[in-house]
């Protein structure tokens, strides 16, 4: 009788490390690589949200509405960069093409974030977290080569600079281009967030990667 009452845990025990064992997967390099990126820009993008914030707050309300207006009307300079239309584009969109996407729009961001309006304390640290992102997104680039047979646009990373619409905006201090300037900003950071975070999610089987 003693020993039936023994049965019972010790299986259930069993039980528990066959099904951890079958559910849990190994973390790749990959995967590690993944997780830093993600972490880095969604802290870029909390940065980004925090800078048009405090900037909105610094103006009148009609200042408000008219720049809004305006800058509905307007472009940002990434919007040259070809990338996915809608959420659905994104789910569709291979491991590489998001990787790719991510890595030219962090790098358009390399010079004019140094113009960025804000305080100091904040503005410091942007610049140096867009280069430790932009290597971490070339390491995976590489590490999805295999892919590239897949993608025609391969070759993304040699395309030449976006022109000179950010860069000519870090001399004029106006109202409306440190709107944009800001706005722009905190989109682009959402548009690499969400690839990322696709892309991450593509290395989980078992995860659900519906936006």
């Amino acid at each position: 009788m003693y020993s039936k009452f023994l049965i019972l845990p010790v299986f259930v025990l069993l039980l528990s490390v066959v099904c951890l064992g079958v559910s849990s997967q190994p973390i790749t390099d990959s995967q590690r690589l993944f997780s830093i990126a993600v972490n880095r820009v969604t802290h870029l993008h909390l940065l980004a949200q925090r800078l048009f914030s405090d900037f909105e707050s610094s103006l009148q309300t009609e200042e408000q509405r008219q720049l809004n207006k305006v800058f509905l009307q307007d472009f940002c300079n990434s919007d040259y960069i070809i990338s996915p239309i809608d959420k659905h584009e994104t789910q569709r969109s291979s491991v590489l093409k998001l990787l790719s996407i991510s890595y030219r729009l962090v790098e358009s961001w390399e010079f004019p974030s140094r113009s960025l309006s804000g305080g100091s304390s904040l503005r410091n640290q942007i610049s140096p977290r867009l280069s430790e992102l932009k290597t971490g997104i070339l390491l995976l680039i590489r590490a999805n080569q295999d892919e590239a047979e897949n993608y025609p646009d391969s070759d993304a990373l040699q395309h030449a600079p976006y022109g000179n619409y950010y860069q000519s905006l870090g001399g004029n201090e106006s109202l409306r281009q440190t709107y944009e300037l800001l706005a722009c900003f905190k989109k682009d950071m959402h548009k690499v967030e969400t690839y990322l975070t696709v892309a991450k999610c593509r290395l989980s089987p078992e995860a659900n990667c519906t936006l």
